[in-house]
């Protein structure tokens, strides 16, 4: 059972914020002035002298600065700022910061430029697995057990949250995302692989808000999610086979299920010397930062229009620039909608064992999904010609839903695409969800086609109906 703590004083003192708004502005001579004359003395302190100190550094070695190196500079610079500000602060006989504090301070600005600023505590906590953020000052968390507690602003002010964000979005490489009136949301990965997605002006009170997700594996395995009680030992073998037989797959489940990381962990499965190309809306999956299981991966991301309008590049668009580059698998990271045409065009023309994620509430439904993303598309195929182009492109769907116990995550079904009948696409459900919801198979419901070619790729049959163990 998910529990939700709302007392704030003991979430609250669980993860410190990036400043202190909670406490009441008591004047210039009060704790809160203190603070922030030394918050501002070195923000401009560290933003006048580092980029001189790194200049200097960079002409003396003659070798370019690291993010290291950057920060060992900048610890060195508030050092000396702190020093002096205390000194300048007791000419004027008004009082210090207490050490603590004055510590927080620095490490938080050191944060800002270097960080993620009141998120990066957040974000330093491993068993936290997503943060949403309705505002500022009401920021709430959920941890790997499945618990949510309330915790401390991430900021100081809208303002500060709503610089934060577009800060982040900034640095997240490749094309920077605008995040403004005029481009209320912004989705991109963080560099430590979490996805922030953020709105603005479009809330209650206009203010931002954000959500991140963090994934748990951001290197899976088929085993790892054995471990972890997602898959049992049969669907690991069952799996397997699957992507060794260049079989085509989508992966459907809800919002924050494990659909990425299973596609991670499947990828995982794949000969090493396969050439990837994947799609994504913003950069998530990242097999191109394994080169180990991945070296040769060419990772796209669409872009969205600038200030003119113009530019736009579509998922839809990179599917078929991807087909141009001779890839062995394409991997959308998720369809959204129109871009399902060109991805079964590429799972039907010769690109076999090509994968992708859908948001779909069961294994069955994944296929009305596909349709209404298919009308939307500038062919504006009907429901019979999309099915039979989902029948000729998609070989199997895996479903992902929590358990009996809310708890774990768990492949619950799998069907076998079979064909199309008007506007039905017939598929075999071959593993159903038992009591338990986790995935149990279903006795001769394979077909003898699809049998054979994954025994010819090493699968124990007796796996169909013996099933497997869970680890719970």
């Amino acid at each position: 059972m998910t529990s939700f703590d709302s007392r704030p004083p003991l979430s609250l003192r669980r993860h410190e914020p990036a400043s202190s708004p909670s406490t009441p502005d008591d004047g210039p001579t009060g704790s809160h002035g203190v603070v922030d004359r030394l918050r501002r003395r070195l923000r401009a302190d560290l933003t006048a002298v580092l980029p001189e100190r790194v200049a200097a550094q960079q002409q003396r070695s003659g070798v370019p600065s690291t993010p290291e190196g950057r920060r060992v500079l900048a610890q060195a610079i508030l050092a000396e700022s702190v020093q002096a500000h205390s000194e300048a602060e007791l000419m004027a006989n008004r009082a210090l910061a207490p050490g603590d504090v004055e510590a927080r301070v620095v490490a938080e600005v050191l944060d800002e430029v270097f960080g993620m600023a009141g998120l990066q505590p957040l974000l330093d906590d491993p068993s936290i697995e997503t943060i949403n953020a309705n505002s500022w000052d009401r920021v709430f968390v959920q941890y790997a057990d499945g618990s949510r507690e309330r915790v401390r602003p991430i900021a100081g002010s809208d303002e500060e949250l709503t610089d934060l964000v577009r800060l982040l979005a900034a640095r997240s490489g490749g094309e920077e995302r605008r995040f403004d009136r005029g481009s209320p949301s912004v989705n991109v990965q963080l560099p430590g692989g979490q996805r922030l997605f953020a709105v603005t002006g479009l809330t209650a009170g206009g203010v931002t808000s954000l959500s991140i997700r963090r994934h748990r594996h951001r290197h899976a395995t088929l085993g790892q999610l054995r471990r972890s009680g997602t898959l049992d030992d049969g669907l690991v073998e069952f799996l397997r086979a699957l992507v060794r037989a260049r079989k085509n797959i989508l992966i459907t489940g809800g919002t924050g299920i494990g659909k990425t990381t299973l596609l991670r962990a499947l990828a995982s499965e794949m000969d090493p010397r396969e050439r990837l190309v994947t799609i994504e809306d913003a950069f998530e999956l990242g097999l191109d930062a394994d080169g180990d299981r991945h070296p040769d991966v060419t990772a796209l991301q669409a872009r969205e229009a600038n200030v003119e309008g113009e530019g736009t590049v579509s998922q839809a668009e990179l599917v078929r620039w991807g087909l141009r580059m001779s890839p062995d698998r394409v991997i959308v990271g998720e369809i959204r909608g129109p871009e399902v045409i060109p991805m079964c065009n590429a799972m039907s023309q010769g690109n076999d064992g090509s994968m992708a994620t859908l948001h779909a509430s069961s294994s069955k439904i994944a296929f009305a999904r596909l349709a209404s993303y298919a009308a939307q598309g500038a062919e504006r195929l009907p429901v019979e010609a999309t099915n039979l182009l989902v029948a000729s492109a998609v070989h199997v769907v895996v479903h992902l839903a929590h358990a009996a116990d809310r708890r774990t995550r768990v492949v619950s079904s799998i069907r076998e695409v079979v064909g199309a009948d008007g506007a039905q696409v017939i598929s075999n459900e071959v593993y159903r969800p038992g009591p338990d919801r986790r995935a149990r198979p279903v006795a001769g419901a394979l077909s003898g086609d699809t049998l054979e070619d994954l025994i010819a790729v090493g699968l124990d049959p007796d796996v169909l109906t013996r099933g497997g163990t869970w680890t719970t």
